[in-house]
């Protein structure tokens, strides 16, 4: 069972999709993510793409986040996140767009909407993380200051990364995952 680590929400159990559709973050690896940027945490505005059960966001949410914004296209993933806000008492917070994540990037961007975090822990193995750095990179919703951390397998190929624009700050690796951080 997961859980909320820290904050607000602290050690509230949240409720996870059913199935190998989404992989949640384990909690060892959830702390180290949110240990390194817990001092960008307050007040910050939190995207969280590809959001699962939304714990990345709830967790963000708890530490100090002033809000977030989900994205998640699967219906059961959608009510997982709805119910992990209610019980966190975190959903006055938050907004929950149930869509394909291009698809709201396009719409976050038309309403001139921008973030300081934006996380993304996409399918593995579809290049989705490489689809949404290319669609964002020249939208309001992500400026110099803005912080993207993207969660992918050890074997993803990240060299085109500097082509696009972006700065890699640090690659946080793990046993069969890694955390990349860049900026503009």
């Amino acid at each position: 069972m997961m859980r909320v680590i820290a904050g607000t929400a602290r050690r509230i159990q949240l409720t996870t999709p059913a199935g190998m559709e989404t992989r949640p973050t384990t909690d060892r690896i959830k702390e180290t993510l949110f240990n390194m940027i817990q001092p960008r945490l307050c007040d910050c505005r939190f995207l969280d793409l590809f959001s699962g059960s939304g714990a990345i966001g709830i967790e963000a949410l708890s530490r100090g986040a002033d809000s977030a914004v989900f994205v998640e296209a699967g219906d059961e993933a959608v009510r997982c996140i709805q119910k992990n806000l209610s019980n966190t008492k975190l959903d006055s917070m938050a907004r929950v767009m149930k869509m394909d994540v291009l698809a709201a990037v396009r719409s976050l961007a038309d309403k001139s909407e921008a973030f300081d975090i934006v996380f993304m822990d996409p399918p593995y193995g579809k290049l989705w993380e490489q689809k949404v750095l290319e669609q964002i990179k020249s939208t309001p919703l992500i400026h110099d200051d803005t912080l993207i951390i993207f969660e992918a397998s050890l074997d993803t190929d990240i060299s085109y990364i500097e082509n696009l624009g972006y700065q890699i700050n640090k690659i946080k690796k793990y046993k069969t995952n890694m955390h990349v951080f860049l900026t503009l």
